[in-house]
């Protein structure tokens, strides 16, 4: 193995925090990662990496050389695309909450991959939080403001909340007209459970150029966006979704929309990659697309 293929594989053991799991991302036997990190520390006479039984981790000097393998890497890819003239090419790993893939990005996907036809998707789709550089993970699209300081952001959009409950729901408590009927009337909201910021998320309404946040009684709390939604349908409590996942239950009369007057917050939208991760060919493509995809009509 040259000296190139060497630095590839010691950041991807670096980012996956495994020899195994860099192996598997690299379609190379777990021997001929090891050999290669082996020679790679002979050749420099340091210690790059400490192994444990259950994890791996850069010394010092790993870290030091893992920034200047990152530069590296993306140089050499970007001149020799330059010089081909190449499309951008091979495997790209994003992570979407589920219901933004469904409904936003799945729909016009087809056109990112006739663009890209020499490009693989790996989408993954779910509502826990992923550690971008230990799960091997390109890119992620979030929502949510970002308290992440080691990702680089690019806002993409900001999509509009709304408030709703089933009719079910309004006719046994009333349909509230005010933030102050929600207590009054004795009203219960579906709790839905943060898994970034922990704790059940309290309503969130806009009046007066205020923000004003209500915590109702809850019987039934969930940590996934469907459930969520599910919950709402049973009559459970009030939620508070974007409105993409809403305005068609809306016109269904599946669910009513409530303190339109007062709306939450937009929640903004950011696709986001690791700080000391260069971009490469692919993921500036993928980037570049779905900057497009949330352009104003």
């Amino acid at each position: 193995m040259d000296r190139f293929d060497a630095m590839k594989v010691f950041a991807r053991i670096v980012e996956r925090r495994s020899f195994t799991r860099a192996a598997d991302d690299l379609a190379l036997p777990r021997a001929t990662v090891t050999d290669a990190i082996k020679a790679l520390e002979a050749r420099l006479g340091v210690r790059l990496l400490q192994r444990t039984t259950r994890t791996v981790t850069p010394t010092l000097e790993g870290e030091a050389f893992y920034g200047r393998c990152l530069r590296l890497i993306a140089d050499v890819e970007d001149a020799e695309s330059a010089f081909r003239d190449a499309r951008p090419h091979g495997p790209l790993r994003i992570d979407v909450h589920g219901t933004l893939a469904r409904h936003l990005l799945f729909p016009r996907l087809p056109d990112f991959l006739e663009r890209y036809p020499e490009i693989e998707l790996d989408v993954g789709e779910g509502d826990r939080y992923v550690d971008l550089v230990r799960e091997g993970v390109d890119c992620a699209v979030r929502v949510g403001e970002l308290r992440d300081s080691d990702l680089i952001a690019r806002r993409l959009t900001q999509l509009p909340e709304a408030t709703a409950a089933s009719p079910a729901y309004c006719e046994r408590l009333g349909t509230p007209d005010t933030i102050e009927s929600l207590e009054a009337g004795g009203h219960v909201m579906v709790g839905f459970k943060s898994s970034s910021l922990g704790g059940l998320l309290p309503l969130e309404f806009q009046r007066h150029g205020r923000i004003e946040l209500v915590t109702l009684p809850t019987r039934v709390r969930v940590s996934g966006a469907d459930s969520y939604v599910g919950a709402a349908f049973a009559g459970f409590g009030i939620i508070q979704a974007p409105r993409y996942r809403l305005d068609a239950y809306f016109s269904e009369g599946r669910l009513l929309p409530l303190l339109e007057a007062c709306p939450p917050l937009p929640s903004p939208v950011s696709i986001v990659y690791p700080r000391t991760r260069l971009p490469s060919p692919r993921l500036r493509a993928f980037i570049g697309w779905a900057q497009e995809l949330f352009l104003p009509a």
